[in-house]
């Protein structure tokens, strides 16, 4: 089934979503499109990138049906950040009657998402750059009291997306799409770790919706950087359906893991580079790579022949795991929210030890499932740098001690079970965060 099938296919399913369009030059179709599935006047919300992107055309293919408008453009520099206080900015100047039509990317999406919920009321999106996956996502990663989470909000009931436009934004959107995309491969792993497991089954409707094309999506690097409009296509399609794969699934485990455990540190921390915000999706790249070593170490080990009742035993309980938080994370707001995290997803004692114990029952197999579905690194690597999205962490800044701090602190963020998870319970994720240092960078980080 080609992309635009999978698409309608999964609209149809959509409690939310009434209709995707994708193509070129529908950008003159916005007017007649929000005239299909909405009535009333619209406010446009945009940030300054975003309006010259697309703004005077989606304005003027209003006027042309007769809908009333007006703008709200926010300034682009600097870069906005995505948090509630945003978006409750976006709601407080909406007018009754209004229907809010956010223009832009990942941030303007999110927040006008999250305005729209809050007041009770559909929006529609006018996509500018294949630059993430939540366009068609039933939740906002948001910051709230300096704590990112995926906050539950229904996804937009229309969104169109000129693949002129799309292809026209700056090469860096892409890549950070592309690098979006590619968490998706560790995200799968960390799937199939739960599975396997016991502790969150693979749902067969979500998990072909993102790992089924996902090699396809991402088979074509040199393309994407140049701007191909195929390959484009192809890249928006894959994150259009993850998007929706979310939705059907009713949470982000289809395309979030460790990886987005470890962006989403760096976006808590405001990382800067250069000057600049770094995206979501360009942390979601180099917290792919690291997630993909610590899967290719892991995939060396033998944990069939570990001795589950001793590391039972010797296991932090509870209370070392929230002290260890409160050491890391310091007072405040964002431990008190890895604790709550880390209570709900914490085993010890003889429940661990029976976990161990499957563990190594079904370690052989798992590791087949592995190998089978997750990229090596080195491939990855590769891929990354064809795009133009970044691969290691010191192309946004981040320097090898940061890097390894993050990883050992990322498994409290979330109560989602990931592959940091169970190196912790083996015992092996001080030694896997290191190996997932480049080597040469493995002795510049202090103990």
């Amino acid at each position: 089934m080609s992309g635009p099938d999978l698409i309608r296919e999964a609209v149809a399913r959509s409690a939310n979503v009434a209709e995707v369009v994708i193509g070129r030059g529908v950008l003159a179709e916005a007017g007649r499109l929000y005239a299909r599935h909405f009535s009333g006047p619209v406010v446009l919300m945009a940030d300054d990138r975003g309006w010259g992107a697309a703004g005077e055309t989606v304005e003027a293919a209003f006027a042309a049906v007769g809908i009333a408008t007006r703008r709200h453009v926010i300034p682009a520099i600097p870069r906005p950040k995505p948090t509630v206080d945003l978006a409750d900015s976006l709601r407080a100047v909406l007018r009754p009657g209004e229907t809010p039509i956010a223009i832009g990317s990942g941030v303007m999406n999110d927040v006008v998402k999250h305005a729209a919920f809050t007041a009770g009321i559909p929006y529609m999106c006018v996509a500018t750059a294949a630059s993430m996956d939540g366009y068609t996502s039933a939740g906002a990663p948001l910051s709230e009291k300096g704590f990112k989470k995926t906050i539950p909000c229904r996804p937009a009931k229309v969104l169109l997306a000129d693949l002129d436009v799309i292809a026209a934004a700056p090469p860096e959107m892409t890549g950070w799409g592309y690098g979006d995309l590619a968490g998706k491969v560790p995200a799968g792993g960390d799937w199939i770790i739960a599975d396997a497991l016991g502790i969150e089954p693979i749902d067969d409707v979500a998990w072909p919706m993102v790992q089924g094309g996902l090699e396809g999506w991402l088979s074509q690097p040199d393309r994407i950087a140049a701007g191909d409009r195929a390959a484009v296509e192809g890249l928006f399609l894959g994150l259009t359906l993850v998007g929706l794969a979310m939705e059907a699934h009713g949470s982000s485990r289809p395309a979030s893991g460790a990886d987005h455990q470890i962006a989403h540190l760096w976006e808590m921390d405001d990382l800067h580079h250069n000057g600049e915000r770094v995206s979501h999706g360009a942390c979601v790249a180099v917290g792919a790579m690291a997630a993909l070593r610590m899967f290719d170490w892991l995939l060396t080990r033998d944990l069939a022949a570990r001795d589950p009742a001793r590391r039972a035993a010797e296991a932090p309980d509870l209370a070392a795991k929230e002290a260890e938080i409160r050491a890391r994370f310091g007072p405040g707001e964002i431990a008190e929210r890895a604790i709550a995290e880390t209570r709900a997803k914490h085993v010890e004692g003889a429940a661990l030890q029976a976990r161990l114990t499957r563990l190594a029952a079904v370690w052989p197999d798992l590791q087949a499932r592995l190998r089978a579905r997750l990229w090596p690194a080195a491939r990855m690597a590769d891929h990354l740098a064809r795009a133009g999205a970044p691969v290691e962490a010191a192309d946004i800044g981040v320097d090898p001690a940061y890097l390894h701090r993050t990883i050992l602190k990322a498994r409290f963020l979330r109560s989602r079970y990931t592959v940091l998870d169970l190196l912790d319970e083996v015992g092996l994720l001080d030694q896997a965060a290191l190996a997932a240092l480049p080597q040469t960078l493995q002795s510049k980080v202090g103990t």
